[in-house]
């Protein structure tokens, strides 16, 4: 009997690790054990995850502007206190990884892989040593901005708002961009304006992801990247992660699905390879539930894939559309698997 195209995806979800390069798991988190509820993400996150078939994902650090300046740092170690917590709480469940190795052994045991990222480095105000108390604590990888400005440099906005001029990276970004190479930490562009990525890749000789963006040319959101921009990163041996957030996969709201998602996905594999897409869903839906809802989302908002359960869609698309098995394993975990190996 020929294989259903479901069950061919679930196979390759079992096979490969799968990995989900950006998640704001851990504000959501650290809420809810603020709240009494312990064991958050085995009890709410966990079972989603397994069922997507979900090995690993990057969690970010993320702050709301309501918090900085004052907060931002309580609120990033906060979160780091609230993971330790729950990986006591479930250590044959989920595991901290701060190396590549550190994956697989995860990987092997059937634990979830679970790597840090700053999303923005509004945590560390100007101050560079901090960078390497939070690289102690277990963070890899260092996204310079979200979509407002810092000391470090301009973010890129969601859509077009009133402000001054942009500019590139500031003298700390410069410095913070040298010490996080020296530390053999990720930089990740995904959130940078156009001339702070121009920066980046002018001054940085280490590999660079963009670990949640998609392709400016499908949709016009400045946080999406240009052809020029792809090129370049390709080329820096980056690997770029679909978003499903649906004003970057689409400016029409009608056409904010998997197939326009697995439209960006194509059109990077046609401009700069295979070795150079991946994962990288930034799921939100489910921080609609809190009191205070993330800047940039409005009830117009949505993801395309709404939760990790809902993944094996992505995959199926991917089979639909002629990928061979081996090509899907770098996409959904492979490629980013990669360049980890190298620094990590």
């Amino acid at each position: 009997m020929e294989e259903s195209i479901q069950a061919h995806a679930q196979r390759l979800h079992e096979h490969y690790i799968v990995l989900d390069a950006h998640f704001d798991l851990l504000m959501e988190v650290d809420l809810r054990r603020k709240l009494g509820y312990r064991k958050v993400i085995e009890t709410d996150f966990l079972p989603d995850l397994r069922a997507g078939g979900v090995s690993a994902l990057v969690c970010s650090l993320f702050i709301e502007s309501e918090y900085l300046p004052e907060m931002g740092l309580k609120m990033a170690l906060d979160q780091i206190s609230a993971l330790y917590s729950e990986i006591e709480e479930s250590p044959d469940k989920l595991q901290l990884c701060t190396t590549y190795d550190a994956v697989l052994d995860a990987h092997a045991h059937n634990k979830l892989a679970i790597l840090l990222s700053l999303e923005g480095v509004d945590p560390l105000t100007n101050d560079l040593g901090l960078l390497q108390i939070f690289y102690q604590l277990g963070v890899r990888f260092v996204g310079l901005t979200w979509s407002r400005r810092n000391f470090a440099a301009d973010g890129s906005h969601f859509k077009a708002v009133d402000e001054g001029r942009q500019g590139g990276l500031t003298e700390f970004g410069v410095k913070l961009v040298e010490e996080a190479a020296r530390l053999k930490m990720i930089i990740d562009v995904s959130h940078l304006n156009d001339a702070g990525l121009a920066d980046v890749l002018e001054r940085s000789r280490c590999p660079i992801i963009a670990s949640h963006s998609n392709a400016r040319a499908l949709a016009s959101s400045m946080r999406n990247l240009t052809d020029d921009q792809i090129r370049e990163l390709a080329a820096r041996g980056a690997v770029i992660g679909m978003n499903g957030f649906n004003a970057f996969v689409s400016d029409r709201y009608e056409d904010g699905d998997v197939a326009h998602l697995i439209d960006h996905l194509d059109y990077m594999v046609n401009l700069v390879g295979i070795d150079h897409v991946g994962v990288g869903l930034d799921i939100c839906t489910f921080l609609t539930e809190l009191p205070l809802k993330p800047a940039g989302h409005t009830r117009e908002s949505f993801d395309v894939i709404p939760s990790h359960k809902h993944l094996p869609l992505f995959t199926e698309e991917l089979i639909r559309r002629g990928y061979s098995d081996e090509a899907i394993g770098l996409i959904l975990g492979g490629n980013f698997l990669k360049l980890y190996q190298q620094l990590l």
